[in-house]
């Protein structure tokens, strides 16, 4: 009943203003002047009315839809979706009530009303140039109703978009913002995610495989790593004890190269868990095989040797 309290004072005032046009009606036939003016001012006042009504009513229905899915939950896959679909109809609504407010507001002019019907006379080379000049913006609002019902990302999804990672914070009609890891915001329009690839990391799932490689001389025992990283993650909360690989991933002249990998409940924590499992290994390998670590070796013959 809270939400529709926000819609009393503009429904009251709208209902005043609705019926002192019938008491209008009866008295302004002596009316002259700029007082003939009054009618028309309080017809343009009803139809702001009705429409800051309609557009109060659909941010009610917004609510009462959104309260049902909380956001904050761990699992929040199903309430992200309908979050963003919603976020999306509401303002093509918005949009189209106050379009239509303004379309009645200037109808109600009689000199507009004359121009308008010579306009619809033209309507073939009006409606081409229009067509023209406005291609882009109309093709920006289909791009976010298109958005809304295929849904290639959702509020909150983790993506990479022009090498930056970050999360999508805003989902408007013609542009998205992304909010960067350094807190920093990235604006495209929302063409740009329906002509450009780019990378969502919790398109079904908010879980994540991490990354780690290490290089190493071929001295090292992996046996020894695989349990160290095994004593690692069994003490960090970051693991979702899901997956843990050790694997030697490449053999190069001077070096092995070693492949973790890691999973973790969502973005943030892989990238902490990542950060924290290559601090730990490197550590283990630094005390307990320093000479392990990546060397060059040389081989030196003495003069003696290389004569005989």
């Amino acid at each position: 009943m809270k939400y529709y309290g926000r819609l009393i004072i503009p429904l009251l005032i709208t209902l005043a203003l609705a019926f002192s046009k019938l008491y209008y009606g009866s008295i302004t036939k002596d009316w002259e002047g700029i007082w003939s003016f009054v009618p028309h001012i309080n017809t343009v006042l009803i139809i702001c009315g009705f429409t800051w009504c309609l557009l109060v009513l659909l941010q009610i229905l917004k609510r009462i839809f959104i309260k049902q899915y909380d956001i904050s939950q761990e699992d929040n896959l199903k309430a992200r979706k309908v979050l963003t679909q919603i976020n999306i109809l509401v303002k093509v609504a918005n949009f189209v009530v106050i379009l239509l407010g303004i379309g009645l507001i200037l109808i109600s002019f009689e000199s507009v009303r004359k121009v308008g019907v010579g306009f619809f006379a033209s309507a073939g080379v009006a409606g081409i140039i229009i067509g023209f000049s406005a291609q882009k913006a109309i093709g920006t609002l289909i791009a976010g109703i298109q958005i809304a019902i295929t849904q290639p990302f959702r509020l909150d999804d983790a993506v990479v978009v022009e090498g930056e990672w970050g999360w999508i914070e805003e989902i408007n009609l013609n542009y998205i913002v992304v909010r960067i890891w350094d807190l920093r915001r990235l604006v495209l329009p929302t063409t740009y995610f329906l002509e450009k690839p780019f990378q969502n990391w919790t398109r079904t799932s908010a879980n994540l495989l991490g990354s780690v490689f290490l290089y190493t001389d071929y001295t090292v025992s992996f046996d020894a790593l695989r349990k160290e990283l095994d004593r690692i993650l069994e003490t960090t909360s970051l693991w979702d004890k899901k997956v843990k690989v050790l694997q030697v991933s490449d053999a190069k002249e001077r070096t092995v190269e070693i492949r973790i990998l890691v999973s973790a409940k969502n973005s943030p924590t892989a990238w902490d868990l990542r950060v924290y499992v290559r601090e730990k290994m490197i550590e283990f390998i630094q005390k307990n095989y320093p000479e392990s670590l990546p060397k060059t070796r040389i081989e030196m013959f003495s003069a003696k040797n290389s004569s005989e």
